[in-house]
């Protein structure tokens, strides 16, 4: 029962569908949407092109690179570099920043998590009390290549005195 009434639906909708494109209305639409479509395909290929001119990668030139290097290296080449050089910027800020802590008898050192993205440091963990968390910021900011600090740190809470006897 419910195959044929599948099958009765969709021949209605298919009849619906047929009769709609026939009419001049759904000519015109379906004329207006393949050349919005031509119009999109003609863009993102004028796109592509200016592309290749600006990246000099004619097949020409890109067949005297491969014959004289081997490859074929443009502009993506160097933001890789860059991404590259900025990681190991964010390491050294990092070890550096904890090595200040470490040599601070004042800090927790063990307990604060440090990580640096892009020379923004991200300061974590439990600490004893708000000065702690100032001293933290301190050392980081006066660090060479940091750009901003955030501070998630915690107070660890203090144990309630004995009740006297």
């Amino acid at each position: 029962m419910r195959v044929l009434l599948a099958l009765v639906v969709g021949i209605a909708l298919g009849a619906a569908g047929l009769w709609y494109f026939s009419t001049t209305q759904g000519k015109a639409n379906v004329q207006s949407a393949g050349r919005q479509v031509e119009t999109a395909a003609k863009s993102a290929s004028d796109a592509v092109q200016d592309k290749v001119r600006d990246l000099d990668l004619s097949p020409q030139k890109i067949k005297d690179e491969l014959a004289r290097s081997g490859h074929v290296v443009r502009q993506k080449a160097q933001e890789a570099g860059q991404a590259i050089n900025d990681a190991t910027s964010d390491a050294r800020i990092t070890a550096a920043i904890k090595a200040k802590m470490v040599a601070s008898r004042d800090l927790p050192s063990l307990s604060i998590s440090v990580n640096t993205t892009a020379g923004v440091v991200t300061l974590s963990g439990m600490v004893n009390s708000a000065d702690d968390i100032g001293k933290a910021m301190v050392l980081a900011m006066g660090t060479d290549g940091v750009r901003q600090v955030i501070s998630t740190l915690q107070i660890k809470p203090q144990p309630k005195p004995a009740p006297a006897s």
